[in-house]
Protein backbone atom coordinates (compact mmCIF):
# COMPACT_ATOMS: atom_id res chain seq x y z
CA UNK A 1 0.00 0.00 0.00
CA UNK A 2 1.19 3.46 -0.72
CA UNK A 3 1.46 5.54 2.41
CA UNK A 4 3.49 8.72 2.40
CA UNK A 5 5.46 9.27 -0.80
CA UNK A 6 8.69 7.33 -0.90
CA UNK A 7 10.39 10.63 -1.67
CA UNK A 8 9.35 11.94 1.75
CA UNK A 9 10.61 9.51 3.74
CA UNK A 10 12.25 -4.23 7.16
CA UNK A 11 2.65 -33.17 17.51
CA UNK A 12 4.54 -35.35 17.46
CA UNK A 13 5.02 -37.82 20.30
CA UNK A 14 8.49 -38.77 21.47
CA UNK A 15 8.11 -42.43 20.51
CA UNK A 16 7.32 -41.61 16.89
CA UNK A 17 10.28 -39.24 16.74
CA UNK A 18 12.61 -41.83 18.21
CA UNK A 19 11.53 -44.40 15.64
CA UNK A 20 11.72 -42.09 12.65
CA UNK A 21 15.04 -40.45 13.48
CA UNK A 22 17.90 -42.84 14.12
CA UNK A 23 20.44 -41.82 16.73
CA UNK A 24 23.74 -40.04 16.18
CA UNK A 25 22.67 -38.18 13.03
CA UNK A 26 24.31 -35.04 14.45
CA UNK A 27 27.95 -34.97 15.55
CA UNK A 28 28.76 -33.82 19.12
CA UNK A 29 30.02 -30.42 17.97
CA UNK A 30 26.74 -29.74 16.22
CA UNK A 31 24.73 -30.72 19.30
CA UNK A 32 26.73 -28.23 21.37
CA UNK A 33 26.40 -25.55 18.69
CA UNK A 34 22.61 -25.62 18.88
CA UNK A 35 22.87 -23.52 22.03
CA UNK A 36 22.77 -25.54 25.20
CA UNK A 37 19.33 -27.03 24.85
CA UNK A 38 17.54 -23.83 23.74
CA UNK A 39 14.92 -24.59 21.07
CA UNK A 40 16.29 -23.52 17.66
CA UNK A 41 13.10 -23.81 15.57
CA UNK A 42 11.29 -20.77 16.97
CA UNK A 43 10.67 -19.41 13.46
CA UNK A 44 8.87 -22.57 12.39
CA UNK A 45 9.15 -24.46 9.12
CA UNK A 46 7.92 -23.83 5.59
CA UNK A 47 7.84 -25.30 2.11
CA UNK A 48 7.52 -23.69 -1.27
CA UNK A 49 7.94 -23.58 -5.03
CA UNK A 50 6.31 -26.99 -5.61
CA UNK A 51 7.17 -28.92 -8.76
CA UNK A 52 5.90 -32.38 -9.73
CA UNK A 53 8.97 -34.14 -8.30
CA UNK A 54 10.32 -31.75 -5.69
CA UNK A 55 9.63 -28.99 -3.21
CA UNK A 56 11.75 -26.57 -1.22
CA UNK A 57 11.87 -27.24 2.52
CA UNK A 58 12.86 -24.30 4.73
CA UNK A 59 13.74 -23.45 8.27
CA UNK A 60 15.93 -20.85 9.95
CA UNK A 61 17.56 -21.62 13.26
CA UNK A 62 17.04 -19.08 16.03
CA UNK A 63 16.88 -19.39 19.79
CA UNK A 64 16.40 -15.66 20.28
CA UNK A 65 14.63 -14.46 17.11
CA UNK A 66 14.94 -10.76 17.91
CA UNK A 67 18.73 -10.88 17.63
CA UNK A 68 20.44 -10.62 14.22
CA UNK A 69 21.93 -14.16 14.33
CA UNK A 70 19.00 -15.49 16.32
CA UNK A 71 21.13 -15.83 19.44
CA UNK A 72 23.36 -18.43 17.77
CA UNK A 73 27.17 -18.43 17.52
CA UNK A 74 28.92 -17.54 14.28
CA UNK A 75 29.33 -21.22 13.40
CA UNK A 76 27.74 -23.44 10.81
CA UNK A 77 25.27 -25.90 12.31
CA UNK A 78 24.34 -29.27 10.88
CA UNK A 79 20.61 -29.75 10.29
CA UNK A 80 19.04 -33.10 9.40
CA UNK A 81 15.81 -33.29 7.45
CA UNK A 82 13.34 -35.90 6.33
CA UNK A 83 10.19 -36.00 4.24
CA UNK A 84 7.58 -38.77 4.27
CA UNK A 85 4.27 -39.76 2.74
CA UNK A 86 2.60 -40.06 6.14
CA UNK A 87 2.49 -37.90 9.23
CA UNK A 88 3.99 -40.68 11.35
CA UNK A 89 7.07 -40.79 9.05
CA UNK A 90 6.82 -44.55 8.50
CA UNK A 91 6.95 -44.12 4.69
CA UNK A 92 10.02 -41.94 4.28
CA UNK A 93 10.45 -40.38 0.84
CA UNK A 94 13.75 -38.60 1.40
CA UNK A 95 16.23 -37.49 4.03
CA UNK A 96 19.61 -35.86 4.35
CA UNK A 97 21.62 -33.15 6.04
CA UNK A 98 22.35 -29.50 5.31
CA UNK A 99 24.41 -26.76 6.89
CA UNK A 100 22.77 -23.76 8.51
CA UNK A 101 25.44 -21.17 7.82
CA UNK A 102 25.82 -17.94 9.80
CA UNK A 103 26.50 -15.86 6.69
CA UNK A 104 22.92 -16.70 5.63
CA UNK A 105 21.38 -16.10 9.04
CA UNK A 106 21.39 -19.88 9.75
CA UNK A 107 18.71 -20.38 7.10
CA UNK A 108 18.27 -23.78 5.47
CA UNK A 109 16.84 -24.35 1.99
CA UNK A 110 16.55 -28.02 0.99
CA UNK A 111 15.35 -28.98 -2.49
CA UNK A 112 13.72 -32.31 -1.65
CA UNK A 113 13.76 -34.26 -4.92
CA UNK A 114 12.55 -37.65 -6.09
CA UNK A 115 8.98 -37.09 -4.94
CA UNK A 116 5.80 -38.28 -6.61
CA UNK A 117 3.56 -35.78 -8.39
CA UNK A 118 0.32 -34.51 -6.89
CA UNK A 119 1.04 -36.04 -3.48
CA UNK A 120 0.77 -34.81 0.08
CA UNK A 121 3.98 -35.05 2.13
CA UNK A 122 5.13 -34.29 5.65
CA UNK A 123 8.56 -33.01 6.63
CA UNK A 124 10.64 -31.93 9.63
CA UNK A 125 14.15 -30.96 10.69
CA UNK A 126 16.53 -31.79 13.51
CA UNK A 127 19.39 -29.74 14.94
CA UNK A 128 21.34 -31.49 17.65
CA UNK A 129 18.71 -33.19 19.79
CA UNK A 130 15.91 -30.77 18.93
CA UNK A 131 13.11 -31.62 16.48
CA UNK A 132 11.18 -29.02 14.50
CA UNK A 133 7.41 -28.87 14.09
CA UNK A 134 6.03 -31.09 11.32
CA UNK A 135 5.07 -29.34 8.09
CA UNK A 136 2.62 -30.46 5.43
CA UNK A 137 3.35 -29.86 1.76
CA UNK A 138 2.18 -31.03 -1.64
CA UNK A 139 3.84 -31.52 -5.01
CA UNK A 140 2.38 -30.22 -8.26
CA UNK A 141 0.54 -32.64 -10.57
CA UNK A 142 2.47 -34.50 -13.25
CA UNK A 143 3.20 -32.73 -16.53
CA UNK A 144 0.53 -33.54 -19.07
CA UNK A 145 -1.92 -34.74 -16.43
CA UNK A 146 -5.48 -33.41 -16.28
CA UNK A 147 -6.34 -32.70 -12.65
CA UNK A 148 -9.96 -31.93 -11.86
CA UNK A 149 -9.36 -29.31 -9.19
CA UNK A 150 -6.81 -26.96 -7.67
CA UNK A 151 -7.43 -25.23 -4.35
CA UNK A 152 -5.32 -22.17 -3.76
CA UNK A 153 -5.35 -19.18 -1.46
CA UNK A 154 -3.62 -15.85 -1.82
CA UNK A 155 -2.74 -13.11 0.60
CA UNK A 156 -0.62 -9.98 0.97
CA UNK A 157 0.20 -7.01 3.18
CA UNK A 158 0.83 -8.06 6.77
CA UNK A 159 1.95 -5.02 8.78
CA UNK A 160 2.78 -6.51 12.19
CA UNK A 161 2.03 -3.45 14.28
CA UNK A 162 -1.35 -2.85 12.59
CA UNK A 163 -2.91 -5.98 14.01
CA UNK A 164 -2.96 -9.70 14.59
CA UNK A 165 -2.49 -12.32 11.88
CA UNK A 166 -5.77 -14.14 12.54
CA UNK A 167 -6.48 -14.32 8.81
CA UNK A 168 -3.37 -16.48 8.35
CA UNK A 169 -4.76 -18.95 10.90
CA UNK A 170 -8.06 -19.25 9.03
CA UNK A 171 -6.16 -19.65 5.76
CA UNK A 172 -4.16 -22.49 7.33
CA UNK A 173 -7.35 -24.25 8.40
CA UNK A 174 -8.39 -24.54 4.74
CA UNK A 175 -5.38 -26.77 3.91
CA UNK A 176 -5.04 -25.39 0.37
CA UNK A 177 -2.92 -27.10 -2.26
CA UNK A 178 -0.78 -23.98 -2.53
CA UNK A 179 -0.62 -20.46 -1.07
CA UNK A 180 0.41 -17.45 -3.13
CA UNK A 181 1.83 -14.52 -1.20
CA UNK A 182 1.78 -11.42 -3.38
CA UNK A 183 3.97 -9.01 -1.48
CA UNK A 184 4.50 -6.91 1.64
CA UNK A 185 5.28 -10.01 3.69
CA UNK A 186 7.08 -7.64 6.04
CA UNK A 187 7.23 -3.85 6.22
CA UNK A 188 10.40 -1.86 6.52
CA UNK A 189 8.91 0.58 9.03
CA UNK A 190 10.22 1.15 12.51
CA UNK A 191 7.97 0.02 15.36
CA UNK A 192 6.83 2.01 18.39
CA UNK A 193 7.79 0.74 21.87
CA UNK A 194 4.24 -0.50 22.54
CA UNK A 195 4.03 -2.50 19.29
CA UNK A 196 1.12 -0.52 17.82
CA UNK A 197 -2.24 -2.31 17.75
CA UNK A 198 -0.67 -5.44 19.24
CA UNK A 199 0.17 -3.65 22.49
CA UNK A 200 3.31 -5.77 22.78
CA UNK A 201 6.58 -4.24 23.88
CA UNK A 202 9.38 -4.47 21.33
CA UNK A 203 13.08 -3.75 21.91
CA UNK A 204 14.82 -0.50 21.12
CA UNK A 205 16.43 -1.74 17.88
CA UNK A 206 12.98 -1.78 16.23
CA UNK A 207 12.49 2.00 16.44
CA UNK A 208 14.41 2.76 13.26
CA UNK A 209 13.46 1.81 9.72
CA UNK A 210 15.15 -1.25 8.21
CA UNK A 211 18.34 -0.57 6.29
CA UNK A 212 21.14 -2.91 7.40
CA UNK A 213 21.08 -6.69 7.01
CA UNK A 214 20.95 -7.10 10.80
CA UNK A 215 17.97 -4.76 11.03
CA UNK A 216 16.07 -6.63 8.30
CA UNK A 217 16.89 -9.95 9.98
CA UNK A 218 15.37 -8.95 13.31
CA UNK A 219 12.31 -7.58 11.52
CA UNK A 220 11.77 -10.99 9.95
CA UNK A 221 12.49 -12.58 13.32
CA UNK A 222 9.66 -10.58 14.88
CA UNK A 223 7.18 -11.17 12.06
CA UNK A 224 7.95 -14.87 11.70
CA UNK A 225 7.60 -15.46 15.43
CA UNK A 226 3.87 -15.01 14.98
CA UNK A 227 2.14 -18.39 15.53
CA UNK A 228 -0.62 -17.74 12.99
CA UNK A 229 1.89 -17.00 10.22
CA UNK A 230 3.83 -20.12 11.21
CA UNK A 231 0.62 -22.18 11.01
CA UNK A 232 -0.07 -20.97 7.47
CA UNK A 233 3.44 -21.90 6.37
CA UNK A 234 3.20 -25.25 8.11
CA UNK A 235 0.02 -26.35 6.29
CA UNK A 236 0.81 -25.79 2.61
CA UNK A 237 3.60 -24.90 0.17
CA UNK A 238 3.93 -21.19 -0.58
CA UNK A 239 4.84 -19.40 -3.81
CA UNK A 240 5.98 -15.89 -3.01
CA UNK A 241 6.92 -12.64 -4.67
CA UNK A 242 7.80 -9.27 -3.18
CA UNK A 243 6.24 -5.84 -3.53
CA UNK A 244 7.62 -2.57 -2.19
CA UNK A 245 7.68 -2.78 1.60
CA UNK A 246 10.13 -5.67 1.67
CA UNK A 247 12.59 -2.91 0.63
CA UNK A 248 11.29 0.68 0.70
CA UNK A 249 7.86 2.19 0.09
CA UNK A 250 7.13 2.46 -3.65
CA UNK A 251 10.65 1.62 -4.77
CA UNK A 252 11.04 1.38 -8.53
CA UNK A 253 13.85 -0.44 -10.30
CA UNK A 254 17.18 1.27 -9.75
CA UNK A 255 15.44 4.35 -8.40
CA UNK A 256 15.60 4.91 -4.67
CA UNK A 257 13.41 7.21 -2.62
CA UNK A 258 15.60 10.25 -3.18
CA UNK A 259 15.87 12.90 -0.50
CA UNK A 260 17.85 11.60 2.46
CA UNK A 261 18.80 8.30 0.78
CA UNK A 262 21.33 8.46 -2.05
CA UNK A 263 21.06 6.09 -5.01
CA UNK A 264 24.18 4.26 -3.82
CA UNK A 265 22.80 3.85 -0.30
CA UNK A 266 19.48 2.68 -1.73
CA UNK A 267 21.17 -0.14 -3.64
CA UNK A 268 22.92 -1.25 -0.44
CA UNK A 269 19.57 -1.24 1.37
CA UNK A 270 18.03 -3.19 -1.50
CA UNK A 271 20.80 -5.78 -1.37
CA UNK A 272 20.26 -6.20 2.37
CA UNK A 273 16.50 -6.46 1.88
CA UNK A 274 16.80 -9.03 -0.91
CA UNK A 275 19.23 -11.12 1.15
CA UNK A 276 16.94 -11.14 4.18
CA UNK A 277 13.92 -11.99 2.02
CA UNK A 278 15.72 -14.99 0.54
CA UNK A 279 16.93 -16.12 3.96
CA UNK A 280 13.42 -16.16 5.38
CA UNK A 281 11.30 -17.69 2.63
CA UNK A 282 11.13 -21.08 0.86
CA UNK A 283 12.43 -19.95 -2.53
CA UNK A 284 14.08 -22.04 -5.24
CA UNK A 285 16.49 -19.31 -6.32
CA UNK A 286 20.24 -19.06 -5.72
CA UNK A 287 21.40 -17.37 -2.55
CA UNK A 288 21.03 -13.62 -3.01
CA UNK A 289 24.25 -11.68 -2.51
CA UNK A 290 23.57 -8.29 -4.09
CA UNK A 291 20.90 -5.81 -5.21
CA UNK A 292 19.66 -8.03 -8.07
CA UNK A 293 17.73 -11.30 -7.96
CA UNK A 294 15.51 -12.98 -10.52
CA UNK A 295 12.19 -13.68 -8.85
CA UNK A 296 9.86 -14.19 -11.83
CA UNK A 297 9.19 -17.85 -12.42
CA UNK A 298 6.46 -20.23 -13.63
CA UNK A 299 4.56 -23.14 -12.08
CA UNK A 300 2.36 -25.61 -13.96
CA UNK A 301 -0.40 -27.71 -12.40
CA UNK A 302 -1.00 -30.29 -15.11
CA UNK A 303 -3.09 -28.86 -17.92
CA UNK A 304 -5.45 -27.19 -15.44
CA UNK A 305 -3.51 -24.07 -14.47
CA UNK A 306 -0.22 -22.34 -15.12
CA UNK A 307 0.91 -19.63 -12.71
CA UNK A 308 3.27 -16.88 -13.87
CA UNK A 309 4.83 -15.21 -10.84
CA UNK A 310 5.80 -11.64 -11.69
CA UNK A 311 8.16 -9.03 -10.27
CA UNK A 312 6.65 -5.59 -10.87
CA UNK A 313 9.28 -3.69 -8.83
CA UNK A 314 12.79 -4.59 -9.89
CA UNK A 315 12.67 -3.73 -13.58
CA UNK A 316 10.15 -0.90 -13.78
CA UNK A 317 10.82 2.69 -14.70
CA UNK A 318 10.44 5.34 -12.02
CA UNK A 319 6.96 6.60 -11.22
CA UNK A 320 6.08 9.78 -13.10
CA UNK A 321 4.43 13.07 -12.14
CA UNK A 322 5.69 12.87 -8.58
CA UNK A 323 4.09 9.47 -7.85
CA UNK A 324 0.82 9.21 -5.93
CA UNK A 325 -2.60 9.77 -7.50
CA UNK A 326 -2.55 12.25 -10.36
CA UNK A 327 -4.94 13.83 -12.85
CA UNK A 328 -3.84 14.55 -16.40
CA UNK A 329 -0.36 13.04 -16.24
CA UNK A 330 0.65 12.69 -19.90
CA UNK A 331 3.99 11.09 -19.00
CA UNK A 332 2.25 7.89 -17.93
CA UNK A 333 1.34 7.31 -21.60
CA UNK A 334 4.96 7.19 -22.79
CA UNK A 335 5.19 4.03 -24.95
CA UNK A 336 8.76 3.39 -23.81
CA UNK A 337 7.82 3.02 -20.15
CA UNK A 338 8.46 -0.40 -18.62
CA UNK A 339 6.71 -2.14 -15.77
CA UNK A 340 8.16 -5.65 -16.13
CA UNK A 341 11.25 -4.78 -18.12
CA UNK A 342 11.76 -6.02 -21.68
CA UNK A 343 13.16 -9.43 -20.71
CA UNK A 344 10.45 -10.32 -18.18
CA UNK A 345 7.69 -9.00 -20.46
CA UNK A 346 8.93 -11.21 -23.30
CA UNK A 347 9.25 -14.18 -20.93
CA UNK A 348 5.65 -13.65 -19.81
CA UNK A 349 4.11 -13.26 -23.26
CA UNK A 350 6.14 -16.11 -24.75
CA UNK A 351 5.07 -18.35 -21.89
CA UNK A 352 1.43 -17.37 -22.22
CA UNK A 353 1.59 -18.03 -25.94
CA UNK A 354 3.05 -21.50 -25.41
CA UNK A 355 0.77 -22.48 -22.55
CA UNK A 356 -1.66 -25.34 -22.94
CA UNK A 357 -3.27 -24.75 -19.57
CA UNK A 358 -6.98 -24.12 -19.19
CA UNK A 359 -6.39 -21.26 -16.73
CA UNK A 360 -3.45 -18.89 -17.18
CA UNK A 361 -2.62 -16.97 -14.03
CA UNK A 362 -0.57 -13.86 -13.39
CA UNK A 363 0.37 -13.76 -9.69
CA UNK A 364 1.56 -10.23 -9.14
CA UNK A 365 1.55 -7.21 -6.89
CA UNK A 366 -0.37 -4.18 -8.14
CA UNK A 367 -3.79 -3.57 -9.68
CA UNK A 368 -3.83 -4.08 -13.45
CA UNK A 369 -7.41 -2.96 -14.03
CA UNK A 370 -7.94 0.76 -14.29
CA UNK A 371 -8.86 2.39 -10.97
CA UNK A 372 -10.20 5.93 -11.12
CA UNK A 373 -10.10 7.43 -7.63
CA UNK A 374 -12.06 10.58 -8.55
CA UNK A 375 -15.84 10.20 -8.10
CA UNK A 376 -16.44 13.12 -10.48
CA UNK A 377 -15.78 13.54 -14.19
CA UNK A 378 -12.01 13.95 -13.78
CA UNK A 379 -9.84 10.82 -13.96
CA UNK A 380 -7.42 10.45 -11.05
CA UNK A 381 -5.10 7.47 -11.35
CA UNK A 382 -2.28 6.03 -9.24
CA UNK A 383 1.14 6.43 -10.77
CA UNK A 384 2.44 3.41 -8.84
CA UNK A 385 -0.12 0.98 -10.29
CA UNK A 386 -0.28 -0.35 -13.85
CA UNK A 387 -2.25 2.82 -14.68
CA UNK A 388 1.01 4.74 -14.37
CA UNK A 389 2.50 2.46 -17.04
CA UNK A 390 -0.34 2.37 -19.54
CA UNK A 391 1.67 1.30 -22.59
CA UNK A 392 3.17 -1.63 -20.66
CA UNK A 393 -0.30 -2.68 -19.53
CA UNK A 394 -1.66 -2.41 -23.05
CA UNK A 395 1.19 -4.57 -24.36
CA UNK A 396 0.34 -7.33 -21.88
CA UNK A 397 -3.42 -7.22 -22.47
CA UNK A 398 -3.11 -6.99 -26.25
CA UNK A 399 -0.46 -9.71 -26.13
CA UNK A 400 -3.01 -11.98 -24.48
CA UNK A 401 -5.53 -11.25 -27.21
CA UNK A 402 -3.01 -11.72 -30.00
CA UNK A 403 -1.91 -15.08 -28.58
CA UNK A 404 -5.47 -16.18 -27.86
CA UNK A 405 -4.51 -16.96 -24.28
CA UNK A 406 -7.12 -19.14 -22.63
CA UNK A 407 -8.83 -17.79 -19.51
CA UNK A 408 -6.39 -15.16 -18.20
CA UNK A 409 -6.75 -14.60 -14.44
CA UNK A 410 -4.75 -11.92 -12.63
CA UNK A 411 -4.25 -12.24 -8.87
CA UNK A 412 -3.14 -9.10 -7.07
CA UNK A 413 -2.34 -7.66 -3.63
CA UNK A 414 -1.06 -4.26 -2.45
CA UNK A 415 -3.98 -1.90 -1.94
CA UNK A 416 -5.69 -3.37 1.17
CA UNK A 417 -9.01 -3.62 -0.65
CA UNK A 418 -10.91 -6.60 -1.94
CA UNK A 419 -11.68 -5.93 -5.60
CA UNK A 420 -12.98 -8.10 -8.42
CA UNK A 421 -13.16 -6.80 -11.95
CA UNK A 422 -12.90 -7.49 -15.63
CA UNK A 423 -9.82 -6.68 -17.69
CA UNK A 424 -10.85 -4.65 -20.72
CA UNK A 425 -9.09 -4.06 -24.01
CA UNK A 426 -9.98 -0.38 -23.49
CA UNK A 427 -10.96 0.60 -19.97
CA UNK A 428 -12.38 3.92 -21.18
CA UNK A 429 -14.89 2.03 -23.30
CA UNK A 430 -17.05 -0.30 -21.15
CA UNK A 431 -18.27 -2.01 -24.33
CA UNK A 432 -14.75 -3.03 -25.37
CA UNK A 433 -13.68 -6.65 -25.35
CA UNK A 434 -13.15 -8.39 -22.00
CA UNK A 435 -9.69 -9.96 -21.99
CA UNK A 436 -9.82 -11.73 -18.63
CA UNK A 437 -10.54 -11.13 -14.95
CA UNK A 438 -8.65 -9.77 -11.96
CA UNK A 439 -9.07 -10.60 -8.29
CA UNK A 440 -7.41 -8.18 -5.87
CA UNK A 441 -7.01 -9.41 -2.30
CA UNK A 442 -7.13 -7.23 0.79
CA UNK A 443 -4.47 -7.14 3.51
CA UNK A 444 -3.88 -9.60 6.32
CA UNK A 445 -3.58 -6.75 8.82
CA UNK A 446 -2.32 -3.58 7.12
CA UNK A 447 -4.72 -0.68 7.56
CA UNK A 448 -6.18 -1.93 10.82
CA UNK A 449 -9.69 -3.23 11.26
CA UNK A 450 -11.10 -1.94 7.99
CA UNK A 451 -14.75 -1.07 7.50
CA UNK A 452 -17.42 -3.64 6.67
CA UNK A 453 -19.82 -0.92 5.60
CA UNK A 454 -17.81 0.25 2.61
CA UNK A 455 -17.56 -1.18 -0.88
CA UNK A 456 -19.54 -2.48 -3.80
CA UNK A 457 -21.82 -5.51 -3.33
CA UNK A 458 -21.05 -8.61 -5.42
CA UNK A 459 -22.33 -8.11 -8.95
CA UNK A 460 -22.93 -4.42 -8.30
CA UNK A 461 -22.13 -1.53 -10.58
CA UNK A 462 -19.61 1.27 -10.10
CA UNK A 463 -20.33 4.20 -12.44
CA UNK A 464 -16.74 5.47 -12.19
CA UNK A 465 -15.13 2.05 -12.73
CA UNK A 466 -17.81 0.06 -14.61
CA UNK A 467 -15.54 -2.97 -15.01
CA UNK A 468 -15.59 -3.48 -11.20
CA UNK A 469 -17.96 -6.17 -9.91
CA UNK A 470 -17.16 -6.17 -6.19
CA UNK A 471 -15.18 -4.25 -3.56
CA UNK A 472 -14.84 -4.13 0.22
CA UNK A 473 -12.47 -2.52 2.69
CA UNK A 474 -11.96 -5.37 5.16
CA UNK A 475 -9.09 -7.59 6.26
CA UNK A 476 -8.66 -11.22 5.24
CA UNK A 477 -7.48 -13.37 2.34
CA UNK A 478 -8.84 -14.93 -0.85
CA UNK A 479 -9.63 -18.59 -1.45
CA UNK A 480 -10.01 -20.03 -4.96
CA UNK A 481 -11.35 -23.33 -6.24
CA UNK A 482 -10.27 -24.01 -9.80
CA UNK A 483 -12.04 -26.70 -11.83
CA UNK A 484 -12.09 -27.51 -15.51
CA UNK A 485 -15.34 -25.59 -15.97
CA UNK A 486 -14.97 -22.57 -13.73
CA UNK A 487 -12.79 -20.50 -11.42
CA UNK A 488 -14.52 -19.68 -8.15
CA UNK A 489 -13.15 -16.98 -5.85
CA UNK A 490 -14.32 -16.58 -2.26
CA UNK A 491 -13.39 -13.39 -0.42
CA UNK A 492 -12.75 -14.39 3.20
CA UNK A 493 -12.96 -11.53 5.71
CA UNK A 494 -12.58 -10.99 9.44
CA UNK A 495 -14.26 -8.17 11.42
CA UNK A 496 -11.20 -6.97 13.35
CA UNK A 497 -7.44 -7.37 13.74
CA UNK A 498 -6.76 -5.22 16.83
CA UNK A 499 -7.30 -8.28 19.02
CA UNK A 500 -6.90 -12.01 18.34
CA UNK A 501 -9.62 -14.56 17.72
CA UNK A 502 -11.70 -12.91 15.00
CA UNK A 503 -14.13 -15.23 13.19
CA UNK A 504 -13.98 -15.62 9.42
CA UNK A 505 -16.82 -15.32 6.93
CA UNK A 506 -17.25 -15.20 3.16
CA UNK A 507 -18.06 -11.67 2.05
CA UNK A 508 -18.48 -12.49 -1.64
CA UNK A 509 -18.18 -15.36 -4.10
CA UNK A 510 -17.63 -14.79 -7.80
CA UNK A 511 -17.01 -17.11 -10.72
CA UNK A 512 -15.60 -16.86 -14.19
CA UNK A 513 -16.42 -19.64 -16.64
CA UNK A 514 -14.10 -21.49 -18.98
CA UNK A 515 -14.14 -19.75 -22.36
CA UNK A 516 -16.34 -16.88 -21.18
CA UNK A 517 -14.21 -14.05 -19.75
CA UNK A 518 -16.22 -12.05 -17.25
CA UNK A 519 -17.49 -12.30 -13.70
CA UNK A 520 -20.69 -13.60 -12.19
CA UNK A 521 -21.69 -13.25 -8.53
CA UNK A 522 -23.02 -16.30 -6.67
Amino acid sequence: MHGASRRSLLRFGGAAIALAFTTNLADPWTARASIRGDYPFQLGVASGDPLPDRVILWTRLAVRPLEPLGGLPYNKIKVDWEIAEDEAFTRRAGHGSAWARPEYGHAVHVDATGLRPGREYFYRFRAGTEISPVGRTKTAPAPGSSPDTLRLAFASCALWQDGFYTAYRHLADENPDVVLHLGDYVYEYGILPTGGARRTAVPEQFRVQCDTLDRFRVQYGLYKSDPDLQAAHQRAPWIVTWDDHEVLDNWAGRHGPGGEVTEQDYLVIRANAFRAYWENLPLRVPAVTGPDARLHRRFTFGDLAEINVLDTRQYRDDQVCGDGQQTGCAERLDPARQMLGAEQEKWLLDGLGASRARWNVLAQQIAMMQLDFDPGPAQRLSMDLWDGYKAAKDRVLQGMLDRQVRNPVVLTGDIHYNLAGELKADFDDPASRTVGVEFVGTSISSGGNGNAGTGLPPGGSDPVNPHLRFSSYQRGYVSCEVTRDQWRTDYKVIPYVDRPGAPVSTRASLVTLDGAPGLQAL
